[in-house]
């Protein structure tokens, strides 16, 4: 496929956007300044790679002319040793043109609301629920995120029937958009006299956090309640009306935060979370509308839908959108998540390349 054309609207694009950044009227636009920072930077990108590959294309020809005529056998041997390199170049660059001409996902670079709700299998399903949370609390500081609690409902026997929280930094979204769905854990439970294993699940989603200028939340939509925080948490926790309740009228939507003291503050966490809800809302009905009957192999990230089985007795971790398993589940619960992410980005870049006809 001849990329020339394509590669040659790209460059004129990159000086559009080289003059637009030069003019100081642009950072008088926030919003519009990040978008047209973030669009620079990823047709540079591009453009980098395509000169690169032009630069390896030469070298190779070069050295493949070389090796024509050369007579000395170790000599020869350099320029295949050569050839052979450039071509591994080659196709490496290939791939990072293909990816960098794919659309950009407008919601890759978002930070992202995950909430975790406990399933079937009673209070195991809540100690499930808990170990999750744990797991991407590890992982997403192990790459130096940060995570901000926003709601959490304790169970009994130190559970969690639902956890809400935030996650921002670098490329959030895209890391942990493929882990929503149902997550099953099958394992022995501690309550378990009899040595039986059980199985019990939980649910995943991950939200892209909406930005107030998307989604703006009129006032006469929304029902907003305060009330006393319930549940565990010590001193003062349940003496001062700091929990808040949204509805918002026109989808029937509730949102409540009472995780922390501030009422202001959980008022703020609850339209966020909100915002997020609806955003992802929105966003299911413009792909249904636009695409009803595409479903790539990773699937639709659907809470509906049995994405991985957490195998104790026998340390395995199987995501069956991918047909992936690792035996090494007791890394993966304490954060060692990196592995099977990549996995899940890679079959989803295949799909994607495949749907916009750059496969090679």
């Amino acid at each position: 496929m001849d990329l020339s054309p394509i590669l040659a609207k790209k460059a004129e694009r990159f000086r559009e956007l080289d003059n637009a950044i030069a003019d100081p009227a642009l950072f008088d636009h926030p919003q519009r300044a990040r978008a047209t920072m973030r669009e620079h930077a990823q047709i540079k990108s591009l453009l980098d790679a395509w000169a690169a590959r032009q630069r390896a294309e030469t070298q190779r020809n070069d050295s493949v002319e070389m090796a024509r005529h050369e007579t000395d056998a170790e000599l020869l041997a350099m320029a295949n040793e050569e050839t052979a390199a450039l071509d591994a170049e080659l196709a490496r660059l290939d791939r990072e043109i293909q990816l960098a001409l794919l659309p950009p996902d407008p919601n890759e670079d978002r930070d992202a609301i995950v909430e975790i709700r406990a399933g079937t299998g009673g209070n195991e399903a809540a100690l499930f629920a808990a170990d999750l949370h744990r797991m991407y609390t590890r992982y997403v500081e192990g790459l130096g995120l940060k995570i901000e609690l926003m709601d959490s409902s304790p169970s009994d026997l130190g559970g969690l029937r639902e956890v809400v929280f935030r996650v921002s930094g670098e490329s959030v979204f895209r890391r942990l958009r493929y882990e929503s769905g149902v997550h099953r854990v099958q394992r022995v439970p501690a309550t378990e006299a009899q040595g039986r294993i059980h199985t019990s699940t939980a649910t995943v989603a991950v939200l892209p956090e909406a930005e107030e200028v998307e989604l703006e939340l009129k006032p006469d939509e929304l029902r907003i309640e305060v009330c006393r925080a319930g549940g565990p948490g010590g001193q003062g926790v349940n003496t001062t009306d700091s929990a808040v309740q949204v509805l918002h009228i026109p989808t029937g939507t509730i949102v409540r935060c009472q995780d922390g003291r501030s009422q202001i503050k959980n008022k703020e966490r609850a339209l966020n979370i909100l915002r997020a809800r609806l955003l992802e809302k929105k966003q299911a009905e413009e792909e249904a509308a636009y695409s009803a009957h595409r479903k790539s192999q990773i699937g639709s990230g659907g809470r509906e839908e049995k994405i991985r089985t957490y195998n104790f007795p026998q340390n395995r971790v199987t995501d069956h959108r991918i047909n992936l398993t690792l035996y090494n589940l007791d890394r993966f619960v304490e954060g060692d998540l990196g592995g099977m992410i990549e996995s899940l980005q890679t079959q989803d870049m295949e799909e994607r390349l495949a749907a916009a006809g750059l496969a090679g």
